[in-house]
Order: C-alpha cells, then sequence, then structure tokens
C-alpha cells in the first residue's frame, strides 16, 4: 500500500544537514571515574543554561508553571532581540570551552549535540529577525497574549489575581511594541501582503470590545476570564474581589484599549501601501530566506524543487488509494466528484450550532477514550499527564487554525490540552475526527510531548525547548497512520478521512513551495487545494494564508512521517522476527524532539543493540 514511499525516502537519506561530530567515545581513553564526572558537570551545565533562558522569558516561565516574574510578559525591543542572540552565543561558547566532548558518554554526547543544535538555532535566527511576521492571524501576539493570559496564567491566589493585572498593563506595553516592531519591518520592505491586516484587525477589535469597552452587552473577553477566575477564590473578601475588578477595568481603559486602537491605525495605514504579492520571494534575501525556513523546519537539506515534487507524487499515490475507497462504497463518479459529495453530503458534518459543537467535542472525547485501552499494544512508556478536549476560544477562533495543542504544565497544574476550531463545522467533517484527534492527542502530541516531558534524568531543554519540527510534526502525522495498524479506521469513509489528512499535508509540499519559491498567488494556492482535496473551501483558505505567514513550516509533518516510516520499515527489514514495534516508539519518543538524521542514528544502535 506504501510501495511508492521508499523512492521518496531515499530523498531524505541523501539530505541530512550537514557533516556531524560522531557520537562514540574511546573507552580505553578514559576512566570510568573521569566519564562519570564528566557525564554530571555536563548534564549540571545543561540544566543550569536552560535554567537561565527560562529566567529571561517570564511566558516560557509560566508555561512550564514557574511563578518568578508571574505579573510580567516577555519584551519585544531590537535590544531583548539582540541581549537573547548574545545570550546563546555566550552559553554555546561557554559549553565549547567548558565541556571536554571526547569525555562523555554516548547519551550525554547526544545531550551535546543538541545543546549546540538549540544554540546555533537560536543564533541563526537572529540573522532574520525582521522577516518573521510577529503580527499575523496564526501566531501575532494580538491574539496570543491574551490566550496566554486566559489559558496559561492561573488564579489560585490573590497575588496571582494581582499578577495577572500587572499583565494586563503589560500587555498594552508589548502590544505598542509589536506596534513599532510592525514600523520597523516597514522601513526594512518587509510587509504582510493585504489579506493578513483584515485577520489582525478583527482579532483587535474583538478584543477591545464588551463591557467594560462599550455597552454591548456582554462582557470583554479578558474581564470575564479575570472575573470568572476572581469569583473561583475562596480565601478573597467581596471587598477585595471588587477592587480586583475595579483593577481589570482601570487597565483594559487605560491600558490595553489605548494600545489595541494604536495597532489597529498601523494596521490599516500599512494595509493601504502593501501589496498582494504572497511569498517571501518579494522580501530582501528572500529566497535565502525561504532556504533556511525549510532547513529549520525539515531538519535536511532538501531543496524547495525537491520538496515540491515530493508532494505531487504523495498527492498522486494517495489518490489511488482514496479511489479504491471509492470503489469500497461503490460510488460511481469521478475522484473530483467524490470529493464534492463528501464536502457538500450533511450525513459527514454535525449541525453548525452551539449543539452540534458540543456534539463534535463529545464525539472527540469518545475517539481519545476508545485509543487509550490500545496504547499497550504499542508502547511501552505511556504519559501521566491528563488530557482534555477544549474548543477554540471566540475571540480568536475566525483565524485561528483548525486543531493544535498545548503541552500540560509539568508540575501538573494544566493538562495537555487538544484544541479544536469549531469556528465553521464544514471545516470539521465527521470522517477526519478520528485521524485529527489520533494526531492532537494520543498517540499524537499529547503522548510525545507529555513522555518527553516526564522523561527523568534527560536535560531539561531536550524535555521542554520543543524544537524540530520536522520530528515533532512528523510524528503527529504517523500517528494518524498508526492505529490503522491495529484495527482503527474500520468505516471506509473514516480512512477515507485518515488519507484526507495525509493528502492535506502532501499538498501542502506543494503550495508551500509553490508559494515561496515559484510564486504562486494566494488565489492559485486555493485552487490546488480545493482541486486536490475534500476539504471546504473555507479550510483550503486558511491553510494557504497559514503558508503565506509561516513559510516552510507546513513541510514538515510530511517530510517528518515519510522518514519515521522509512526508519521502521528498514529496521523491519533489518530485524525480522526481532522486531518489536512497542521498542521502536520507545527509542523515537524517549528521546526528546531530535533531527530526523539523528532520530535515524538513535534507530540504528537499537537495531544493532538487537543483532
Amino acid at each position: 500500500m506504501r510501495q511508492l514511499l521508499i523512492p521518496i525516502l531515499g530523498l531524505i537519506l541523501l539530505a541530512s544537514c550537514g557533516d556531524r561530530q560522531p557520537i562514540s567515545i574511546n573507552k580505553n581513553q578514559f576512566s570510568e571515574e573521569e566519564v562519570k564526572a564528566e557525564v554530571a558537570a555536563a548534564n549540571a551545565f545543561f540544566d543550569r543554561k536552560f535554567d537561565e533562558a527560562v529566567d529571561r522569558s517570564p511566558q516560557w516561565q509560566s508555561y512550564l508553571g514557574i511563578k518568578k516574574d508571574y505579573g510580567k510578559l516577555d519584551e519585544v525591543t531590537e535590544a531583548s532581540i539582540k541581549a537573547d542572540h548574545k545570550f546563546y552565543q555566550g552559553i554555546l561558547q561557554e559549553a565549547k570551552d567548558s565541556i571536554d566532548f571526547a569525555k562523555l558518554d554516548k547519551e550525554t554526547q547526544l545531550s551535546y549535540k543538541l545543546f549546540e543544535l538549540f544554540c546555533e538555532d537560536k543564533i541563526k535566527e537572529y540573522k532574520w529577525r525582521f522577516h518573521e511576521y510577529k503580527i499575523n492571524q496564526m501566531h501575532g501576539a494580538q491574539a496570543t497574549l491574551p490566550a496566554f493570559l486566559i489559558n496559561v496564567h492561573k488564579v489560585k491566589s490573590y497575588d496571582d489575581a494581582m499578577a495577572y493585572l500587572n499583565r494586563l498593563e503589560e500587555l498594552g506595553r508589548r502590544i505598542r511594541q509589536h506596534g513599532e516592531w510592525l514600523e520597523k519591518q516597514e522601513n526594512k520592505g518587509i510587509m504582510p501582503p493585504k489579506f493578513v491586516y483584515d485577520h489582525v484587525i478583527n482579532d483587535c477589535k474583538n478584543l477591545i470590545s464588551g463591557f467594560p469597552l462599550d455597552n454591548s452587552g456582554v462582557d470583554n473577553t479578558l474581564y470575564a476570564d479575570f472575573t470568572k477566575k476572581v469569583d473561583g477564590l475562596e480565601d478573597v473578601g467581596d471587598e477585595n474581589k471588587k477592587a480586583l475588578k475595579m483593577g481589570c477595568e482601570k487597565r483594559l481603559k487605560g491600558e490595553v484599549e489605548p494600545a489595541y486602537k494604536k495597532l489597529i491605525k498601523i494596521c490599516e495605514r500599512q494595509q493601504a501601501k502593501t501589496t498582494e504579492d504572497d511569498g517571501v520571494w518579494k522580501m530582501p534575501d528572500g529566497a535565502d530566506y525561504f532556504n533556511y525556513r525549510l532547513g529549520k523546519m525539515t531538519t535536511t537539506d532538501l531543496s524547495a524543487e525537491q520538496i515540491h515534487e515530493i508532494g505531487l507524487s504523495e498527492v498522486e499515490r494517495i489518490h489511488k488509494e482514496m479511489e479504491a475507497i471509492m470503489k469500497e462504497v461503490k460510488y460511481d463518479g469521478t475522484l473530483q466528484e467524490f470529493f464534492k459529495f463528501m464536502k457538500k453530503d450533511k450525513q459527514f458534518y454535525y449541525a453548525d450550532t452551539k449543539e452540534g459543537r458540543g456534539a463534535y467535542l463529545d464525539k472527540a472525547n469518545e475517539i481519545i477514550d476508545a485509543m487509550r485501552p490500545k496504547l499497550d499494544e504499542l508502547f511501552i512508556t505511556k504519559p501521566k499527564a491528563e488530557l482534555i478536549v477544549k474548543a477554540v476560544e471566540p475571540f480568536r477562533e475566525k483565524s485561528a487554525g483548525k486543531a493544535f495543542y498545548q503541552s500540560p504544565a509539568p508540575d501538573g497544574s494544566r493538562p495537555g490540552t487538544y484544541y479544536a476550531n469549531t469556528y465553521k463545522m464544514e471545516a470539521m467533517p465527521k470522517y477526519q475526527m478520528e485521524a485529527l484527534a489520533y494526531h492532537e492527542a494520543i498517540p499524537g502530541h499529547h503522548m510525545q510531548l507529555s513522555i518527553a516531558q516526564e522523561m527523568e534524568g534527560m536535560p531539561k531543554f531536550r524535555r521542554f525547548a520543543g524544537n524540530f519540527t520536522a520530528y515533532l510534526e512528523g510524528w503527529g502525522l504517523y500517528s494518524e497512520f498508526l492505529p490503522k495498524e491495529i484495527g482503527f479506521y474500520e468505516d471506509p469513509y473514516s480512512d477515507f478521512g485518515r488519507l484526507a489528512m495525509e493528502l492535506w499535508r502532501a499538498c501542502r509540499l506543494v503550495v508551500d513551495t509553490g508559494i515561496h519559491a515559484k510564486k504562486w498567488t494566494r488565489q492559485e494556492g486555493i485552487d490546488y487545494y480545493v482541486n486536490n482535496s475534500p476539504n471546504a473551501k473555507s479550510d483550503c483558505v486558511k491553510m494557504v494564508e497559514r503558508h503565506i505567514v509561516m513559510p516552510g513550516q507546513a513541510t514538515a509533518y510530511k517530510i517528518g512521517m515519510i522518514k519515521i516510516l522509512e526508519l521502521r520499515e528498514d529496521a523491519k527489514q533489518k530485524l525480522g522476527d526481532k522486531f518489536d514495534i512497542r521498542e521502536f516508539h520507545e527509542v523515537v519518543l524517549t528521546n526528546g524532539a531530535v533531527p530526523l538524521d539523528i532520530l535515524g542514528d538513535l534507530v540504528d544502535e537499537w537495531v544493532a543493540s538487537k543483532g
């Protein structure tokens, strides 16, 4: 069924991120005591420097459940970004000066190489600091900072509530900083295309609507969140709660609203000035920037042209598998006609109502609950962290993606969260629900990220840094395929949904490179998705708009999945009856996120150990 994988995979074997120092030691050169001492010193260094990095980011602290700078948000200025650049340069040099790589055992040599790559990645980002659209519809600060307050900032005490109020003041300052950054980018000839501003302005207007900022009869999103959290405090008296709410009202009016209004004005002015050119080719050094992004996202040296061709080949293969399902369900027509049937027939969609949205979330929980007892068949290590399913909040649902995952807090104070975007139910078909839940929840991102966080003895940066998108998203896409091998996707329409999700990622290879390397327009990208996938047009529009503001990111999924399947197939062929899928997954999941070539090294070592 996957015969076409291996020829494609050969491209990836030839395309690593360059030569790396081998991970091995001369066991006769150093004593056991010397190695043990150097390993202890290296691991202490890694954790110390990770803690220093976290100290530089109040928001990262909160994601990790640390309340050290609980009333602050991250700076977004040229000075702060330059300081971060120097910090990572400094700790990389310090690692080279203070750690004797040859004395380390294999596991710590791997940590050293990953630490080196982590720092190098941060250092490389500095060159392209003005090329990233920090204000956009996918992860722009206008929406992510309020979402951070709502979803990450917990209020368990009066002090926590005051920290929230301090962060509201910080929110105003940070939004002004982002406006200033937009103007710096404009001076360098870098602005997003016109459509981006509509989404950003809409987000901004949503966030400064409602009581106490207007008389619309509904509460402002942040005010509603704060008052709900404050009302839940049992050890705070009514007078203090009233004062806290008044403090929230004061900060929304005095800091947040003016900052958002100023950002709206900047966006409106830039929108009138910018073009409708969509790819990063329009930027200064745009081609080099896109090559940088492809390397960062795929952890390979694959060119835009190679990735584009892989995408076209995979689209063709998946179309053929879909045609087989079309025959199975006895549909008489072309594949494109079948796509239209799947898009329009009401049996495949929940109602676009409150009840329909609730039913979708209930079904998502059912799918996850059905998977839980099957995990022992596939995995040795399983996550301890809790998992919940949640709808994307109304204030950002129009611009947010289809679904995404937020990691749990390491201390258990926040569960892992699978977010489903129920803004338009036409974009959330029933037949894709299994694949989507497996990707974001289990055995996908929740399993992958929670296991990494919970690995005792592993340096903190490997547990929490979350680098190497091809590994992370490759596992998510692989996790959509894996359940089929143990009997899931019994309904052929659901199996079609699995293929539709994989097809979607194959199309991404084509369209992402089409827009940024081949100068496709936004409309050409939308047309490609509409003509080659069963997804709703609204889904296609969102995806193309995501490509435009996140160049290269969407190529990671398919490249990563292909590599994992390649490694698994190679291990099966070499080990025969000795191959154990549970052990293979243990190797993939218990080392944290790694580049694809290092993942290959780890699997090769496991195969050799079984010999």
